[in-house]
């Protein structure tokens, strides 16, 4: 790559994430004016109608609100800590009630930002108490998602610092990242860990070397957080502080919890999107108002608060701004010694890579940025972080879940092409790929090994030929097509797709599987299902089917059904997959992104069901291929 054509990839980058912002402020326009309320309940963008709990300060002195949906629906959402929202009212005339239509939607000019969600209960923080009264109020109350225009506005200022970056690590790290300038290595024996694989010991020592990046490439099933932990365990032996991020917070959750039971202080940075008692008491904000001198600073917090109510009572004006001034003084020291001792306790910094840009961190450096799952971030995304970083190490699959992208245009372009593969193709030596997996049955495993990684991939001898009955095929794939040739279609609302002909044939065939088992086995031995469908209409579908059938009743807690997206990270014993597309001319649309079926397929521990038209499906190369795999399995 020549000398300035870093500047014209990152340049690419940018007019890239332009296309993307503009297409998702034409979607949601749209969504705002022309979608009905129920079609947003059900593309998970909104909560309607809302019951306003209760108002309260917290320990970071934004005012934030509790609020409850009051109707009890199967339907998944996209509410998330960190998201923004705005609010609406549903005004509904006579003539519409009669007619049971929608109302028409009325926005209030109050937008606030997900704190907490749990169940039907979300908790925002709002730019102060103003709107309050509003709210509570408010007749026929709903939230909805707004666009995430802060978000954007990170990544756009990040690429344009590195755009203009002259002297120091930035213009570095993008030569080295897009350029010719080659990646630097410390030179030391090779550290053993007799705890890891072979593979994985390679890996830490690949990170603990690496002077400018390091990739810690992971399939499903190799242990790449086992990996990823050590590694930042190892370095803190080194520098006494690290900046872990990842895309999600779930992602960063995830490792932070590793990390705890290591025994490292972790500061999590951010609300963790999965509230637990163990992480929850990690967050900034908890250890925020957890500190010896926080009551103090929260009754100064109060004082003031107490003055501008009152502030009528007050006959001199220079007296109250004088109290003021020397109140929110007191408070500014408080706030920084409690920063300061937070963060000196703390070898671990943890947030999403937005969440990096957070308030608490400016000004902060780090020796050392871990980006775990790197594979699903906008390249955008990531330098908002590396901002702060001297070497950035980078873990995660590429031939996994992409980042999503809703401007074709963008798409097409390459948006969805992450750092971490930009790095991969122009600095090879940089990656080292985990070969060893301990999930997957070998058959199950082989297809995926062969089509996705070279057929670099081997089992562990614990997982090779784990089953769950004797004499069982590890996969099988059977066809929805049936004897007469009646070929069970597909169907659209227009937000998703499903085949009711092919769920119900699902169901079916789970309770045949399970009738194999026998109840008291999976029940005793904890056997679990997953059971996943790449389209949310026939996810809902599926699930609804399972609620109304009595004899799914005990197995409530094994089952899961959910999108792919939905299982990235999980595995389960026995695996079913709704492959849903089934039409005479042979179109697949979203199956043909083929990184989503690695996904699905490599979620099975034991057991792997698809249910799927190979007239319609065996078009592609892809599934014929897997077709005649298992085909061979069952000779």
């Amino acid at each position: 790559m020549a000398t300035g054509s870093s500047i014209l990839t990152l340049q690419k980058q940018r007019q890239l994430l332009e296309l993307e912002y503009e297409e998702e402020k034409r979607l949601f326009e749209k969504q705002t004016e022309t979608t009905g309320i129920n079609r947003k309940i059900r593309q998970g963008v909104c909560w309607f109608p809302l019951r306003v709990r209760k108002s309260y300060y917290n320990s970071l002195n934004q005012f934030t609100i509790e609020v409850e949906r009051t109707e009890q629906l199967d339907t998944d959402h996209n509410f998330e800590p960190g998201k923004p929202v705005c609010f609406f009212t549903e005004e509904i005339s006579g003539d519409n009630i009669r007619r049971g239509g929608e109302g028409r939607l009325k926005y209030m000019n109050i937008q606030g930002q997900v704190s907490y969600v749990d169940g039907d209960i979300m908790t925002i923080t709002l730019p102060g108490p103003e709107g309050w009264s509003a709210l509570q109020s408010a007749y026929r109350l709903g939230v909805q998602l707004y666009l995430d225009e802060t978000t954007y506005k990170l990544m756009f200022e990040a690429l344009d610092r590195v755009l203009r970056a002259k002297t120091g690590r930035l213009p570095e790290l993008r030569e080295i990242f897009h350029g010719t300038q080659p990646a630097g290595n410390y030179a030391f024996q090779p550290i053993r860990f007799p705890w890891l694989n072979t593979s994985q010991e390679a890996a830490v020592n690949l990170v603990l070397r690496a002077k400018d990046v390091a990739i810690v490439h992971g399939p499903p099933g190799t242990g790449k957080t086992t990996t990823l932990v050590e590694a930042i365990y190892e370095t803190l032996h080194r520098e006494s502080q690290v900046l872990v991020c990842a895309q999600s917070n779930m992602a960063v959750d995830w490792i932070a919890e590793k990390l705890v039971d290591r025994g490292v202080p972790v500061l999590r940075i951010g609300n963790p999107a999965r509230v637990n008692d163990k992480m929850l008491s990690f967050t900034y904000e908890r250890r925020f108002e957890s500190h010896p001198s926080y009551p103090q600073l929260w009754a100064i917090r109060k004082a003031i608060r107490d003055l501008y109510t009152n502030r009528k009572s007050h006959a001199s004006g220079d007296s109250f701004h004088q109290k003021i001034a020397r109140l929110r003084e007191r408070a500014t020291e408080l706030e920084i010694a409690i920063n300061e001792a937070l963060f000196n306790e703390a070898r671990v910094v943890a947030s999403t890579l937005t969440g990096s840009a957070n308030r608490v961190l400016t000004g902060k450096k780090f020796s050392t940025l871990f980006i775990d799952e790197a594979a699903q971030a906008l390249e955008a995304a990531c330098w908002i972080a590396i901002q702060k970083a001297g070497r950035v190490i980078l873990a995660g699959d590429h031939q996994q879940l992409p980042p999503t992208i809703k401007s074709f245009e963008a798409k097409r372009g390459g948006l969805d092409r992450t750092l971490m593969q930009a790095i991969a193709e122009n600095k090879p030596a940089t990656v080292h790929l985990l070969e060893i997996q301990y999930r997957m049955n070998e058959e199950i495993m082989r297809f995926p090994a062969e089509w996705f990684y070279g057929g670099k991939l081997k089992s562990a001898p614990e997982v090779k030929y784990r089953g769950i009955l004797d004499w069982d095929t590890p996969i099988e794939w059977i066809d929805t097509q049936t004897d007469d040739d009646t070929m069970p279609e597909e169907t659209t609302d227009g937000l998703s797709r499903c085949n009711r002909a092919e769920a119900e044939m699902t169901i079916e065939t789970i309770r045949r599987y399970f009738e194999k088992i026998g109840k008291e086995r999976i029940l005793s031995e904890r056997i679990d299902l997953g059971l996943i469908s790449p389209y949310k209409g026939q996810v809902v579908l599926l699930r609804q089917l399972l609620k109304k059938d009595p004899y799914f009743k005990p197995f409530r807690q094994a089952i899961t059904v959910n999108t792919v997206d939905g299982f990235q990270g999980q595995e389960r014993d026995i695996i079913v997959i709704s492959l849903v597309r089934a039409n005479q001319e042979g179109n697949i649309g979203f199956l043909n992104d083929l990184r989503r079926m690695n996904v699905a397929i490599t979620r099975a521990r034991m057991k792997l069901i698809l249910l799927g038209n190979k007239a319609t499906l065996c078009r592609s190369p892809f599934y014929k291929k897997l077709e005649s795999y298992i085909e061979s399995l069952n000779v």
